[in-house]
């Protein structure tokens, strides 16, 4: 697979929409705490976003489709950069929600990015084409929590105006050297048929696409309810405040960027993608459960390296899964659900994750996520036997 500058540019989006999560996620428990709000508010904060961009991402994805990749992500990176200049000037828990309303009501970058990686990849390449958006989502974190972490003891407003200047780059970046890879179909009518209960129906009658949606779903789960709680976590077991807790998702990052950047693609040549599969979802299992016991710095260590190694393989072998499950015209509309199942995962995760830790004890996030990641687990499994019925009958 040619890295051209369509990936690069691909690339530079992806890292920049990372980019201005990561660099306000170490700091953005303390910042609203400050602002008189309990863990749970932050958790209801994070959900915001979800549930809007749950409404938007099939929409968007949808409209892509039809009108063209780079209009929409355009459009989308406009309102992440506005977004985030609400977020640096928030004095008020009302102003904060309403920064993270505004990105996650039209910000599906992201989703967009995914679909016009599709539309530029040979079906047998597309894993390795969404490791490009694994690498991003190692870079960002590499980039992104260090730097946050380490500004907000300055100011809780200076990352978030990182963020949007981060955001106004991938704007000019998409404008002058994106090319258009949809044709633009002038008789299409914007109405309700492009909302995503439409395309969930059709999908989620399809077992052989909904098992993979759920997997998906399942892992985007775990994921939520670890990362959007770690703070909290990482303060209450380790006294680590908002450095620390950036110099860790950093770490995160390192490894992501190791693994989805340089060694994935030869991995899938040596292993082939289905072994792979089940050992990132047992790697992020075994982790969640040395959450569950963590009391000391080394078996922290062991447990997020293991967590990164194997979000790592799990998610772009997913979504290259489910993106070769429907035809080319339809990138848009699957990469709309997979993004909407994300976005459900999302607004329940951080819920789950702060209610763990607010009314138990702090391992017991380990005991969420794990359960999430285990569904996964037995969802491929199942599905794998299933396959091999067929077979055998067959």
């Amino acid at each position: 697979m040619r890295f051209s500058k369509e990936y690069a540019t691909i690339f530079i989006i992806m890292v920049t929409e990372v980019l201005g999560f990561s660099l306000i996620l170490p700091f953005l428990p303390f910042y609203v705490e400050k602002l008189g709000a309990s863990p749970l508010t932050f958790g209801l904060i994070l959900t915001s976003f979800s549930l809007f961009q749950f409404l938007s991402a099939p929409i968007m994805g949808k409209l892509s489709d039809h009108y063209g990749r780079k209009p929409l992500l355009i459009f989308s990176q406009l309102s992440t950069f506005l977004s985030f200049i609400i977020l640096g000037f928030a004095n008020t828990i009302w102003l904060v929600f309403l920064s993270r309303i505004v990105d996650g009501i039209l910000g599906s970058n992201l989703t967009i990015a995914q679909a016009y990686l599709s539309d530029i990849s040979t079906e047998k390449n597309r894993s390795k084409a969404f490791g490009i958006s694994g690498a991003a989502f190692g870079v960002g974190f590499l980039i992104g929590p260090a730097i946050g972490g380490t500004l907000a003891k300055i100011s809780y407003s200076l990352p978030c105006f990182i963020a949007a200047g981060a955001s106004l780059t991938t704007i000019l970046t998409t404008y002058f050297f994106l090319e258009e890879t949809v044709k633009r179909k002038k008789d299409i009518k914007l109405d309700l048929r492009i909302f995503h209960l439409k395309e969930f129906k059709k999908y989620f009658s399809d077992d052989r696409i909904s098992t993979k949606l759920m997997q998906f779903f399942s892992y985007v789960l775990t994921h939520a309810i670890y990362v959007t709680s770690f703070a909290y976590f990482a303060q209450r077991v380790l006294g680590f405040d908002s450095a620390n807790i950036g110099l860790t998702l950093a770490y995160v990052g390192v490894v992501s960027v190791i693994l989805r950047g340089f060694l994935l693609s030869k991995l899938i040549d040596m292993f082939g993608e289905y072994w792979l599969q089940y050992t990132g979802v047992v790697f992020v299992l075994i982790a969640m459960i040395l959450i569950i016991f963590l009391n000391q710095w080394g078996v922290f260590l062991i447990a997020m390296t293991l967590f990164s190694t194997g979000s790592g393989l799990s998610r772009p072998l997913l979504m290259g899964e489910i993106s070769r499950s429907v035809s080319s015209k339809e990138q848009g509309a699957i990469m709309g659900v997979a993004g909407s199942l994300g976005s459900i995962a999302q607004i329940f995760g951080p819920l789950i994750g702060n209610a763990m830790i607010t009314y138990f004890f702090p391992g017991s996030l380990g005991i969420a996520a794990g359960l999430a990641i285990a569904a996964a687990l037995l969802l491929k499994l199942r599905e794998d036997l299933k396959a091999r019925t067929t077979i055998s009958n067959a």
